[in-house]
């Protein structure tokens, strides 16, 4: 009974904290889906990322704020806030998730587990050849409590859009990439300075202070031996 009572207690905090989060209260006065859109929003407005005419690939795209944050990026300023008309977006996005997400118009979605090679694939399918300019991935697994394990999923969802993003971006394009602090942490941030010139390290305000995530963007993939030779 004590633990029940303590989990009530825990939940009731969280849920307070949420309601009175100042973040959940603009995504709601702003038709955002998750507070996470002014994540992405403080990234790209740091760092200049999303520009008319890209293809945007948004990896763990459910429930879809970053998908619509891009897709109010790509409307017409006539358009407002609320996004452009059928048919006006300048860009592309392309999103993914193993849940399910409501239709975002303009963009395509892709159901299906980042892990499977048939789901890969699809996604490289809907590029039709076209290389990207901007890799953005919020993917996280199911936590189990177990530090070791939990590292270990975190890094290869890291690893698969690390080699996703080295295979398919321009060479002056950028990836952004949710991780958490703690075990493995240094040797995910080595294996972007392996692969991008810059490397930048955000922690955004929209992200809560007791939170572990931060994000790592790379910026301009360096020159390999075997993308020299395709140049």
């Amino acid at each position: 009974m004590k633990v029940k009572t303590k989990s009530k207690k825990v939940n009731k905090a969280w849920l307070n904290d949420h309601i009175n989060d100042p973040y959940v209260k603009l995504a709601l006065k702003e038709g955002y889906r998750a507070r996470a859109a002014y994540k992405l929003k403080e990234i790209d407005e740091a760092l200049a990322l999303v520009r008319p005419g890209q293809l945007v690939v948004d990896l763990g795209s459910a429930p879809g704020a970053w998908s619509q944050y891009l897709r109010r990026r790509f409307a017409p300023k006539e358009a407002g806030a609320g996004g452009a008309a059928v048919g006006a977006l300048n860009g592309t996005i392309v999103a993914l998730d193993v849940l399910p997400m409501e239709p975002i118009e303009g963009v395509r979605f892709i159901r299906g587990d980042f892990h499977e090679a048939d789901v890969l694939a699809e996604l490289e399918a809907a590029l039709a050849g076209r290389p990207v300019d901007l890799v953005v991935s919020d993917m996280a697994p199911n936590l189990s409590g177990v530090a070791s394990s939990d590292s270990a999923r975190i890094a290869l969802l890291v690893e698969l859009a690390l080699e996703f993003a080295e295979k398919h971006l321009k060479p002056q394009g950028a990836l952004v990439c949710k991780v958490f602090h703690g075990s493995g942490y240094s040797q995910l941030v080595e294996q972007f300075k392996q692969r991008f010139k810059v490397v930048k390290r955000i922690k955004p305000k929209a992200s809560r202070d007791r939170s572990a995530e931060t994000f790592l963007v790379g910026l301009g993939l360096k020159a390999t031996p075997r993308r020299s030779e395709n140049l």
